[in-house]
């Protein structure tokens, strides 16, 4: 560990004869994990006994200090599938010395509980008389101060710097003791992203900047910036704090300047006396202090701010004040992005425009340090990428983010959603009382008067999903909290309640798939197409809607992804599952299974977020996510990995295809087309943009090897206004005349004046008439009986069985699997697409490209996956299901193998080709094709027991 002599702080000296001191460097650390700290008063001596020596910014976890996981480790989260504790699979990961977690990533080290840092502090002379003020910039969580042996207070916010009055000091050293209590200070819900496990984990320490501030007896102690984009203007609000002396009298200046340039666009004073002080202090609205307002006209060629031209202006205040005949000075700086937020109709308007929100959610989750990052870059780097994939918004789930995510946010034009950290669920609740209440709105009032003049934070909501009494209570606090600060637009919760009070409902409706609907989920129960939409949930309300925690997609751990790993958060729940797959003989497949779960999963996005922006006057969504959560049991629902890194089947410029600010859009009323049937579309263009456009509209069908089939363009009367009630069409391309089955694909192109493209495009299948007899030398069957008979005499045989004959657990659709099976109870789907090589002669009938796409959605609706564990290990199926990694099955709807003399290939898909099924008719014969083929040759031979443990029946 380091020694004392590293210690002495740091001295910057600052405008105004103030000061400041850097209290980062080296502490003395003690953890109290009996609580004895107080009673035994460590504050009034140096601490020595069991002393450490830690870094501060950081927590005592990262720096390895903590005790080894357990069983019994105190874990803040809950942990729905309590499988893990008492089924013998997870056995060899609950050995003592050797414990792994399934449900989240796992720390090196774990302590929950007090831990006491100290350090000597030099007090300069010049501060003589000045009060001085401790900053901590974020705690996690309850802070407690003492100066040598006085007690000087405690704090609790968990989003704002903590700050402590230390009053006026004598020069020279003093003894600075910190206690840090990462304990549930109060009950915010166990699962909220601002404490959990699942998430950052449970940190004890400071982060950010800490810091000792000599005052001026007159300070300048907020500036509230009121922006007014349609006038170009904005009222500066400056309140004033002092000693017992008064304020005196004095002026105000205030300046602003667009940033880059090198002149002022604006300035103005306002001056104040003892009366107006007095004034103020009578009427309750300061003590000690006084308050002024600056008008400022930025001029007819005021920049505003917006997602398209994020233009800022620094702003300037400086106070000059007397009192008692001594001079005195002051200055403060904030940001300035001239940016209005209301509701026009049914959509959220920026500076008057529709906007259509495009969020996704940031969860708290940072692997390397198990906490949030503090400096600015870190904070660039995730703005930047949430906008490389078409977004425009951040939703900080049951957290808020420190001051350099505002700033990171405010430069790049991205818009925020911020929350108190609270999620009264799961045990919590609001509106009853209880002590999370009050939090709720001491914290409201912290964030707001900390980050609202940055034009990034747009909306707020109270917290995640509550329990408890909650409209009544959130209906008070939405109103409150908008008439104390209007900048922004409110809603009472993410996920609920919807009330009128509501600017805007953030709610779990509507979207492609809700909690609990399974396999009667739009994408599998419903035949493909692109025209769904969801007006009628826009007509039944006079407010936007912001689709909560859309997708929630899954795609198979990247067992690769381990290597990133390097800091505090292990993933020692990869090793589990990567231990599962070893089991079933098919770690192999672990690149696979990621590629193709993977693919599928970009492809439920791309339809659940196109059929948000197909919806004239819809507000938006928030998706769940961009990112993977790596807790609540492990939900691997996003394209980038918790690094923000690309999982490699989709990047962010095919990502920012669908979802963007000028999006075309297909509405097709069908995937599978006949050969003989014309392709019918309309043409939407959902157009968000910073202006409406004036473009070329075109449209091209592609045949497989990209070559034009039929193009086009589509007219249009005038610009194309912002929104997304443009539609274009119809267009009816001539039947695509083919003797084989093709893949084509559906492209629109929009080119705008400045040449700029937006494209999109739309896999289709087109079928011909398949031939009406069977081939010779097949026998078909469903009777697996009969089967066995067959193959044993040497037939060839395909066996077809259905759904209600397979007895199993495995829930088979066409969606990847839906959150986690572990947090949802083991909600269906179980899969996550099918595997299969797509070169493979089965397939010479039916085009597809080895991962499930839409024309796999007939063979799959109504069909059911085998259970293959009892059949020759390396035995693998033509068309695998990929089962969810809690469980790693061997599946197959279809495998080929020898039995007896003949040759057996089992199907499980649903291929019946009645009602105009045409893919499923195709695959049927393709498969008929294969086996009646000189190339059905297969490897492996079964037994007539092994074949009936595919059934599942005992």
């Amino acid at each position: 560990m380091l020694t004392d002599e590293s210690m002495s702080p740091s001295i910057e000296s600052i405008p105004d004869g103030g000061g400041q001191v850097d209290l980062s460097g080296t502490w003395r650390c003690r953890l109290d994990r009996e609580n004895r700290g107080e009673i035994e008063q460590w504050f009034a001596g140096t601490i020595d006994a069991d002393t450490l020596r830690l870094q501060l910014p950081g927590s005592v976890q990262e720096q390895g200090v903590g005790d080894p996981i357990r069983l019994d480790t105190p874990w803040t989260g809950g942990v729905v599938d309590r499988s893990y504790f008492d089924d013998d699979r997870y056995a060899p990961y609950r050995q003592e010395g050797d414990v792994a977690v399934p449900f989240w990533l796992q720390p090196r080290v774990y302590y929950r509980g007090a831990a006491w840092f100290q350090r000597e502090v030099e007090v300069p002379a010049e501060w003589s008389g000045r009060s001085v003020v401790l900053e901590l910039e974020r705690v996690h969580w309850e802070s407690t101060v003492w100066l040598d042996d006085r007690r000087v207070g405690a704090e609790r916010s968990l989003t704002t710097p903590h700050r402590f009055d230390l009053g006026a000091l004598e020069p020279g050293t003093h003894r600075l003791t910190l206690r840090v209590d990462n304990r549930t200070v109060v009950d915010v819900g166990p699962n909220a992203h601002s404490i959990s496990d699942h998430t950052q984990g449970n940190w004890n320490g400071v982060i950010g900047s800490m810091t000792l501030m000599a005052l001026p007896a007159v300070r300048i102690s907020r500036v509230r910036v009121e922006p007014h984009a349609s006038t170009g203007t904005a009222t500066v609000r400056v309140d004033l704090t002092s000693g017992s002396a008064g304020a005196g009298v004095g002026e105000v200046q205030v300046r602003a300047r667009l940033r880059g340039s090198d002149a002022d666009a604006a300035t103005g004073t306002a001056s104040f006396d003892e009366d107006h002080g007095r004034d103020l202090r009578e009427r309750g609205m300061t003590a000690g202090g006084a308050h002024v307002d600056v008008e400022l006209d930025l001029g007819p060629d005021a920049h505003t701010w917006d997602e398209f031209r994020p233009d800022l202006y620094d702003v300037t205040v400086e106070l000059a004040a007397e009192v008692n005949g001594r001079t005195i000075s002051d200055s403060a700086s904030t940001v300035l992005g001239l940016r209005d937020v209301s509701v026009i109709g049914t959509q959220v308007a920026v500076n008057g425009r529709p906007t259509f929100i495009r969020g996704t959610l940031e969860s708290c989750v940072f692997p390397l340090t198990g906490h949030p990052p503090t400096e600015v870059d870190a904070w660039r780097r995730i703005v930047a990428v949430s906008q490389e994939h078409g977004l425009n918004l951040l939703r900080f789930h049951s957290w808020c983010p420190p001051e350099a995510a505002f700033v990171a946010a405010d430069e790049a034009g991205l818009y925020l959603q911020v929350e108190a950290p609270i999620w009264a669920n799961q045990g919590a609740a609001i509106g009853e009382g209880r002590p999370v209440d009050a939090f709720l709105w001491e914290e409201t009032r912290r964030i707001l008067d900390t980050y609202g003049n940055h034009p990034s934070f747009l909306m707020m909501a109270h917290g995640n999903e509550p329990g408890g009494r909650d409209a009544e209570f959130l209906a008070a606090w939405v109103s409150a909290w908008r008439r104390y600060d209007p900048r922004r637009l409110y809603t009472s919760g993410a996920g609920w309640p919807a009330i009128e009070e509501n600017d805007f409902d953030n709610i779990p409706d509507p979207r492609a798939h809700r909690w609990g609907e399974g396999l009667g989920s739009r994408l599998n129960a419903r035949v493909p197409e692109t025209c769904t939409d969801y007006r009628d949930w826009v007509t039944s309300r006079d407010r936007p809607i912001v689709s909560h925690e859309i997708g929630q997609w899954c795609a198979y751990p990247d067992l690769s992804e381990v290597e990133r790993y390097t800091g505090l958060m292990q993933p020692a729940n990869f090793g589990i599952f990567a231990d599962f797959l070893r089991e079933a003989r098919m770690l192999d497949q672990a690149a696979d299974f990621l590629d193709a779960s993977g693919r599928l999963q970009a492809l439920c996005y791309k339809e659940d977020i196109e059929a948000a922006l197909r919806t004239e006057g819809f507000g938006g969504f928030h998706l769940l996510g961009l990112t993977d959560f790596p807790g609540q049991g492990t939900a691997l629902v996003g394209v980038l990995n918790p690094f923000w890194e690309s999982k490699g089947y989709i990047g962010a410029e095919e990502f920012a295809r669908f979802c963007g600010p000028t999006v075309p859009l297909a509405l097709l009323p069908q995937r599978v087309w006949s050969a003989q049937e014309p392709i019918r579309f309309d043409a939407r263009i959902a157009h968000f943009g910073a202006q409406p456009l004036s473009p070329e509209v075109r449209w091209s069908l592609r045949g497989p090897g990209g070559e034009v089939l039929h193009e086009g363009s589509l007219e249009h009367d005038g610009p194309i206004p912002v929104g997304n009630g443009t539609t274009l069409g119809p267009v009816i391309i001539p039947a695509v005349e083919t003797e084989r089955a093709v893949q084509v694909t559906l492209a629109i192109v929009v080119t705008d004046a400045l040449g700029a493209t937006h494209e999109n495009d739309w896999d289709l299948w087109v079928f011909p008439e398949p031939a009406t007899t069977e081939p010779d030398g097949v026998s078909v069957t469903s009777d697996i009986e009969r089967a066995i008979e067959l193959a044993e005499s040497g037939a060839v045989v395909l066996l077809e069985l259905s759904a209600d004959q397979i007895e199993n657990e495995v829930a088979l659709g066409f969606t990847p699997v839906f959150w986690n099976t572990a947090w949802t109870g083991g909600q269906a789907p179980h899969t996550l697409g099918v595997l299969h090589d797509a070169g493979h002669p089965i397939f010479d009938g039916f085009p597809t490209a080895g991962t499930t796409n839409w024309q796999w959605w007939e063979p799959l609706h109504g069909a059911a996956a085998m259970v293959l564990d009892a059949l020759p290990s390396d035995l693998r199926p033509l068309a695998q299901p990929i089962d969810t990694w809690f469980e790693a099955r061997r599946l197959g709807v279809v495998f080929e193998a020898r039995l007896g003399r003949g040759r057996l290939l089992v199907s499980s898909l649903n291929l019946d080709d009645g009602g105009g099924r045409l893919a499923a008719r195709a695959l049927r014969r393709s498969v008929l094709d294969y086996v009646a083929g000189p190339r059905f040759a297969p490897d492996h031979e079964i037994t007539p027991d092994q074949l009936r443990s595919v059934l599942g029946t005992h």
